[in-house]
């Protein structure tokens, strides 16, 4: 998997929740050919051991399975911790809605605790979806943003804002040594080719010659983060002083519309795919583009891999599994 500049010195102990979905396994991945040692800590609802298969049988390599939800098992010492734990796509984390909300809160409890136990460094994955539907572009840290609370999206951005008050509260009353990351949509190889997000399914269809079904009228807009930048943002944010207690955003700032995303995979691929227009879904967010200048000024980051150079590595990947596929049937 891709590897980036940033490092943590000496070897730790690392507990990766949620460490067999698409990020997870790539952030398992990087944080043992650094050298560490990593529990990976799933309950497989939407992770795969594939993700991590090759780790399985290497003695600085732990697997669990278990759901956040529960009381967590003994692990032993532990002092980094990475909450990934919660499906991103809002094909998934719709399926079931009071387990989602339960993942991000009483999972964030869990974790919370553990570091309490251990004084272990722990971060949270958020997301730009607790920006909502903005009213403001680029979204800064500041924005308190526009989400709506008994929508079909509510259990996973209301779930991810809950998170980052724990997390808030836990670092004010009693010390946790806690970061928390606004993450912006991420791809690259290994991305679930069933989740239902934009690049995934954009891609799959161009390889099919089927229709690229594209929501609304296409001008809404995303911005598209590399999977090894977003490690990097990750692992340095991780690395700070504890004074950062407060969100970071971590996304690309170059925004594109979904049908110049369209168009661009569909060129990549050399499909002869039409693009077609389907009803827009409920609160699905207008507009996406973080701010990034708080990343760039506390952690030195910035993403690297342009989103023509991010597909290039990405399509071979939906390639290789679209062939397999239609050689098993």
């Amino acid at each position: 998997m891709p590897r980036g500049s940033f490092s943590v010195g000496r070897p730790q102990k690392i507990l990766v929740a949620g460490g067999a979905g698409f990020v997870g396994g790539h952030l398992c991945n990087r944080l043992f050919a650094d050298g560490h040692h990593v529990i990976c800590l799933d309950n497989l609802l939407t992770g795969r051991l594939s993700n991590i298969q090759h780790l399985l049988d290497h003695p600085r390599f732990r697997f669990v399975l278990h759901d956040i939800i529960a009381p967590l098992p003994y692990l032993g010492r532990i002092e980094q911790i990475y909450n990934l734990a919660c499906a991103a796509s809002p094909k998934k984390y719709q399926a079931d809605p009071v387990h989602t909300f339960k993942t991000n809160v009483w999972g964030a409890v869990n974790l919370l605790e553990l570091a309490a136990d251990h004084d272990a460094r722990i971060l949270q994955s958020s997301t730009s979806e607790v920006y909502g539907d903005p009213c403001v572009s680029p979204q800064s840290e500041s924005y308190h943003g526009n989400v709506n609370t008994v929508g079909p999206r509510s259990c996973y951005d209301e779930g991810k804002r809950a998170a980052e008050t724990l997390f808030h509260d836990f670092h004010e009353t009693r010390g946790v040594r806690t970061r928390i990351a606004r993450i912006f949509n991420t791809y690259g190889p290994g991305m679930c080719p069933t989740d239902g997000r934009v690049i995934s399914n954009f891609v799959i269809q161009a390889l099919s010659d089927a229709n690229i079904t594209v929501y609304g009228d296409g001008t809404q807009t995303r911005s598209f983060c590399y999977i090894s930048d977003l490690l990097d943002g990750l692992i340095a944010l991780m690395a700070a002083p504890d004074s950062l207690s407060d969100p970071v955003n971590l996304g690309n700032p170059v925004e594109f519309t979904m049908n110049e995303l369209a168009q661009m995979v569909r060129e990549t691929v050399g499909s002869r795919s039409a693009i077609m227009h389907l009803d827009l879904p409920v609160d699905d967010p207008k507009q996406r583009k973080p701010d990034i200048s708080a990343a760039l000024a506390h952690l030195g980051w910035a993403p690297k891999v342009s989103v023509a150079e991010g597909l290039a590595q990405t399509i071979p990947y939906f390639a290789q599994l679209h062939q397999t596929l239609m050689v098993a049937e």
